[in-house]
């Protein structure tokens, strides 16, 4: 982190109407405490992860149940010995979500530095995990907003009043945003200023920024891979699914990946696979340095932990990536997958390519590989196919690989 504090701003406020008057769904038992007390707790062992020492909280409240929340959320035994330690403000939010923020925004208004990064979340998120806190943490930083974000499973239209559809939207197109969603302080503050009183009614903090390019300098808010379990309950029947997820804990799991990767061969580049240089008058080309087996083995990775993909992780269009070396690429999203408590049981890896010849290197290749991902080198192993001359890859103009991996999780 460029500095040594992390801002959280938690919303619970808000009436929990649409739980049909089963309680308030923040103070909702859920392991050893509450559903807001898990939400605050998935922020604390972040700050431990990225060494952040100091670290602001403010909770937005129902009016006039500011003390009753504190109660609720210290009953939490995991918290309660933390009680006087930690930095955690109870405010009275507003009567809307845009509102509540605005009120937190402007308490933390001269309490911290204009750079920091300030994390906005649903206090009805309590399974966000640390290793999503630090992916949105590390893009606000370099980009001044980011948002957590997962490709709609079902397709999308636009209906008019009349519920016919009007427009049939692209599903790769979409994104469903969760939260939390990180900014630049100084500069949301200033934007959640304007949208005060603009009359608008703005749905999500990342609106607001880009309504005001004029204070965001044109920066748009970068997306990062979101996580399926970090729900928002909202209806009764969420808290048996979401009490399942906690009940899963102790259990074992275990998940398959599959990653694919093509790029085509031009002169002048180098030839890299599994992060190993091999001697040949063409290259792949590509943003990065077009290492088609690493990349095959992070999309697999990264689709058996559910973390997203690799252009999600490393956009094409991103400046910062090009030529970037692909063992740091992904040296970063094995550290996720870990962070997220997943475990290499194996990969297997197919390389298909017509020349140069790949046996004499696989030993190499797959010692760079075991090397990256901290496994031992029976847990890895790479093969290579020709394609008996047929296609792009069998008329040496390009080269693919395959990846299958086997990851395990303890919980």
């Amino acid at each position: 982190m460029k500095n040594n504090s992390l801002a959280v701003v938690i919303l619970a406020a808000g009436s929990s109407s649409r739980m049909g008057g089963t309680g308030k769904k923040e103070f909702r038992s859920l392991g050893k405490g509450t559903v807001l007390s898990s939400s605050l707790k998935a922020f604390l062992n972040a700050a431990e992860q990225i060494h952040v020492s100091f670290m602001t909280t403010v909770i937005c409240c129902i009016p006039g149940l500011e003390e009753q929340t504190r109660d609720i959320l210290f009953s939490d035994p995991d918290l309660k010995e933390k009680k006087e330690s930690l930095k955690i403000n109870f405010i009275a939010g507003g009567k809307s979500r845009q509102e509540s923020v605005y009120l937190a925004l402007s308490f933390l208004n001269n309490r911290i530095p204009d750079d920091t990064i300030v994390h906005i979340h649903d206090g009805a998120r309590p399974y966000l995990t640390p290793a999503l806190i630090v992916r949105i943490t590390d893009a606000a930083e370099n980009h001044g907003a980011a948002v957590p974000g997962l490709v709609p499973v079902d397709t999308q239209k636009v209906v008019d009043k009349e519920g016919q559809i009007e427009c049939h939207l692209k599903r790769e197109e979409l994104i469903a945003v969760q939260t939390p969603q990180a900014f630049e302080f100084g500069t949301i503050l200033k934007c959640h200023d304007l949208a005060k009183d603009s009359g608008n009614v703005f749905t999500d903090d990342s609106e607001i920024w880009d309504a005001y390019p004029e204070l965001t300098g044109s920066r748009k808010v970068r997306v990062v891979s979101g996580e399926a379990e970090n729900i928002k309950i909202t209806f009764p029947k969420d808290i048996p699914d979401a009490q399942d997820i906690l009940q899963n804990k102790g259990e074992h799991m275990i998940r398959i990946g599959f990653g694919t990767d093509l790029h085509v061969l031009k002169e002048g580049r180098k030839f890299v696979v599994g992060g190993v240089e091999i001697p040949f008058e063409k290259g792949e080309d590509g943003h990065s340095d077009g290492d088609v087996l690493l990349h095959a083995i992070s999309d697999a990775l990264l689709g058996a932990s559910g973390l997203g993909d690799i252009g999600s992780y490393f956009p094409p269009e991103d400046p910062e990536w090009k030529d970037a070396d692909s063992k740091v690429l992904l040296k970063k999203i094995w550290n996720d997958v870990k962070a997220n408590g997943w475990s290499l049981v194996n990969l297997d890896a197919v390389l298909e390519l017509e020349k140069p010849k790949f046996l004499p290197y696989r030993m190499q290749v797959i010692k760079s590989i075991a090397q990256i991902l901290e496994v031992k080198e029976e847990q890895v192993f790479v093969k290579a196919k020709t394609n008996e001359k047929q296609d792009a890859v069998g008329a040496g103009l390009a080269v693919k690989a395959y990846c299958t991996c086997l990851l395990e999780k303890n919980f």
